[in-house]
């Protein structure tokens, strides 16, 4: 049967563009569809974490990234009263505390990432197809079968794959069958741009009330409420008269308000699907796991979802992927997504109103002030704690870890891995790249003199900026699998370190 693409990736949000985007670089052809005719311009996500900007900056957008990180935190400072990082409202985490303070998020509104996402994709030759709407998904040992309602009528599509970037109420996922465990809201916020028309005398000051929460100023108005009901129709309109009701059970003020903008309602509802792929489809992004966006997570761990899946199911379709690739995807990012649904679980709890939840956030207040506590919750909120468990032994500290940006002298010049990353392949940065020759046609090959990373004198960092090899004496742990290798260019490596190299390149790549 003829395929209308390689693979149909459902959802044009950033998921899925950025995910189309990848499986184009690697060789596939994608095809997105879009339910909507015209991108939302709602104001969800406000920034990316330093994982997904260092994934951005890897395929060339650190610039259209970055030019919109200005305003972006100043939108923060001013909606949230401070610049430093929360968990749980509490606004206590410091970056400059932080392991690696220069890996930081940035900020940009989801719409214009959106936008940016968009003309990336489309200058790869990426199409999407708007209002098409899926109504039906079936698969076979050979494809996936996909309907859809769109603008002239029903239609059928086809394809080797589909992926299910449709967000926390999937199509796909639900007529693929995939189960979606979890945890129901204990709360509701509702946001709106608003003014205070009456009773504005009457509220108390902006923070935790004895039954929620109230923030009002600069023209917003938001409540956390833990006691109303959410309309039966999640999508319906936020009206005045309902963010009324919510600002009178947690203050009992009674006052007017006139919505002037833009309104947003969601939950805390923390669920995940058991696995990520059933046969040949797929999931990624809120499709495959929803949460309170308490932190900022969700961009962040929805980006990394598509990264990790984007060159592995290329490789699906190309035929050359080695034994279980495609099955890595749920093995690593399953375990990242249960953990922020973990954590923002914690800051739902740290949010309950009521004077032992007030005991418990004076009492994680203070521990936050301890350095070690701070940078423990930076790394997690930002997913820089992330680690792969990689099915060989290696025993330097990063393998499994997300590569910074680094930087490396070549000669007599210094270069960053962004460099070499554009193209979307894996490289090896190595001073003796003789062991990896045979994969030349698969991964970048760079000769390099150093590395400017205390403990690494060469790393082998995958398509989504997993190091799936490292090698260097003097980063704690690393000597067993990388002191053999001289920072020389062209020294030879000792045969354990070739073996160790060549089980890492086997594993994630053909020849």
């Amino acid at each position: 049967m003829t395929h209308d693409a390689d693979v149909i990736v459902v959802g044009a949000g950033p998921v899925g563009l950025l995910l189309a985007a990848e499986l184009r670089l690697a060789g596939a052809t994608p095809l997105v569809l879009e339910r909507l005719a015209v991108p939302s311009p709602q104001h969800k996500a406000r920034s990316v974490g330093p994982l997904a900007a260092e994934a951005l900056v890897r395929r060339g957008l650190g610039e259209r990234l970055a030019a919109h990180g200005g305003a972006g935190a100043a939108d923060k400072a001013r909606d949230h009263g401070s610049e430093k990082g929360h968990f749980s409202t509490i606004f206590k985490i410091e970056q400059a505390l932080q392991e690696e303070p220069e890996r930081q998020s940035v900020f940009i509104w989801q719409p214009d990432l959106e936008a940016l996402l968009g003309a990336y994709a489309s200058g790869l030759g990426v199409e999407v197809r708007r209002e098409h709407t899926v109504t039906g998904l079936t698969q076979d040992a050979d494809g996936v079968t996909v309907t859809v309602a769109a603008p002239h009528g029903e239609r059928s599509l086809r394809a080797a794959y589909a992926v299910g970037c449709d967000g926390g109420r999937s199509t796909v996922r639900r007529l693929t069958g995939f189960a979606f465990p979890g945890t129901a809201p204990i709360m509701t916020a509702r946001r709106a741009q608003a003014e205070i028309l009456k009773g504005a005398e009457q509220l108390p000051p902006p923070g935790r009330q004895p039954r929620g929460i109230l923030y009002y100023g600069n023209g917003m108005l938001a409540t956390f409420d833990f006691f109303g009901d959410t309309p039966e129709e999640r999508d319906a309109p936020l009206t005045a008269e309902e963010l009324q009701d919510s600002v009178r059970r947690i203050t009992g003020a009674d006052i007017e308000v006139a919505v002037t903008g833009e309104t947003l309602r969601f939950g805390d509802h923390a669920r995940q699907a058991d696995t990520y792929r059933r046969g040949r489809v797929l999931l990624a992004g809120d499709a495959a796991h929803v949460h309170s966006p308490m932190g900022g997570q969700g961009l962040n761990l929805g980006l990394m979802d598509a990264v990790n899946l984007g060159w592995k199911l290329a490789a699906e379709v190309r035929g050359d992927a080695p034994p279980g690739l495609l099955d890595s995807y749920t093995a690593e990012r399953h375990p990242a997504g249960a953990r922020v649904l973990h954590n923002t679980r914690a800051q739902s709890a740290l949010l309950t109103p009521g004077p032992h939840t007030d005991a418990l956030r004076d009492i994680f207040s203070d521990l936050m002030d301890l350095p070690d506590v701070n940078r423990h919750l930076g790394r997690m909120l930002s997913g820089l704690d992330d680690t792969y468990d990689f099915p060989y032994p290696s025993p330097h500290p990063l393998t499994g870890r997300h590569c910074p940006d680094l930087t490396v002298r070549t000669g007599t010049r210094e270069e960053r891995l962004s460099t070499y990353t554009r193209e979307g392949r894996p490289v090896l940065l190595a001073p003796d790249l003789r062991p990896a020759e045979p994969w030349r046609r698969r991964v970048e090959l760079v000769r390099i003199e150093s590395i400017a990373h205390d403990g690494l004198d060469a790393v082998l960092v995958r398509p989504d900026g997993a190091i799936a090899w490292a090698s260097g004496a003097g980063a704690g742990g690393g000597a067993g699998n990388g002191a053999g290798v001289a920072t020389g260019a062209g020294s030879d490596a000792d045969g354990p370190v070739d073996e160790a190299l060549e089980t890492a390149l086997a594993a994630w790549f053909s020849r």
